[in-house]
């Protein structure tokens, strides 16, 4: 006897007149087996497509995440980099300055000599280093206050004028589209203002220097000097101790002068710095 591998499936299908007519549809089982497979392997294909999408997205977010993380380690690592040269620079200038004002900081009395590699900082090793810094500042400020208060660090205008051409860059003040740095402050008076030196210090330089024409330069010690340039004249010599707010020349237009005014300097270690910190922060003679 022949096994029947077909699957029949009746439809009745109804005419307008409501006459019914009745068809026979046959599936054979092979066929209808290979749908099932098929539909299953869609199906599978589908379930892995969606798998793979969920397993990229999930990359995606790491690989996000990783570039966020090691943006936030730059960041950390400059900001470490940028306070330990912070860090230096106070720790050299409070010491320069302690040194010339004589005060002594007891809490540092029993330091012993330190060094090796430096290693990477955490959240708590940053914040103590912060708060190093700032017992660095607290302590520069006082001894410059101490300088201030001997006439070493300049606390007077050399002269009381208009302020112009400042420090940093400029347009050329003799014509032209062309650019030029300015190492110090223009302050604009009337021609033979007495000029008074704005701390007290040694006279290293009195006479002509180019650009500056009459010029007169003073050591204040602890690497600061300020410069008066432009004079129509000065009454000091190299060699001379002037005191602060004593008188050292008169204002000019000598050198590369566009009219009358004094070209006031301040540097340290020889590098020009702006002048303006220390004007603001003076008093009017």
């Amino acid at each position: 006897m022949v096994r029947d591998e077909r699957f029949y499936a009746f439809i009745v299908s109804y005419t307008s007149r409501s006459r019914s007519q009745i068809r026979r549809v046959c599936l054979h089982k092979k066929w209808l087996k290979l749908s099932a497979l098929l539909a299953l392997l869609v199906m599978g294909s589908a379930l892995y497509g969606f798998y793979g999408l969920t397993q990229q997205a999930s990359h995606l977010r790491i690989e996000m995440e990783n570039q966020r993380l090691r943006a936030e380690t730059e960041r950390q690592r400059q900001e470490l980099n940028d306070l330990n040269h912070r860090v230096e620079a106070v720790e050299d200038t409070s010491r320069k300055l302690a040194e010339k004002s004589g005060v002594v900081n007891n809490g540092d009395q029993n330091l012993h000599g330190a060094g090796g590699p430096a290693m990477p900082l955490n959240a708590a090793g940053l914040a103590a280093l912060e708060i190093k810094m700032n017992r660095l500042e607290t302590d520069m400020r006082a001894h410059e206050a101490v300088l201030r208060e001997r006439g070493f660090t300049p606390s007077i205008w050399p002269v009381d004028g208009k302020l112009e051409s400042g420090f940093g860059g400029r347009r050329n003040p003799f014509g032209g589209s062309s650019y030029e740095f300015h190492s110090g402050q223009d302050i604009v008076v009337p021609l033979g203002t007495p000029v008074v030196a704005g701390a007290k210090g040694t006279i290293t330089y009195a006479g002509w220097l180019n650009g500056y024409g009459r010029m007169v330069e003073i050591d204040h010690g602890g690497g600061l000097t300020t410069r008066y340039g432009h004079l129509s004249e000065f009454d000091v010599k190299n060699g001379q101790v002037v005191a602060r707010g004593e008188f050292i020349g008169r204002v000019g237009s000598t050198g590369r002068s566009t009219g009358p005014h004094l070209h006031y300097e301040v540097r340290i270690n020889d590098d020009p710095v702006d002048p303006l910190q220390y004007l603001l922060g003076s008093t009017k003679q």
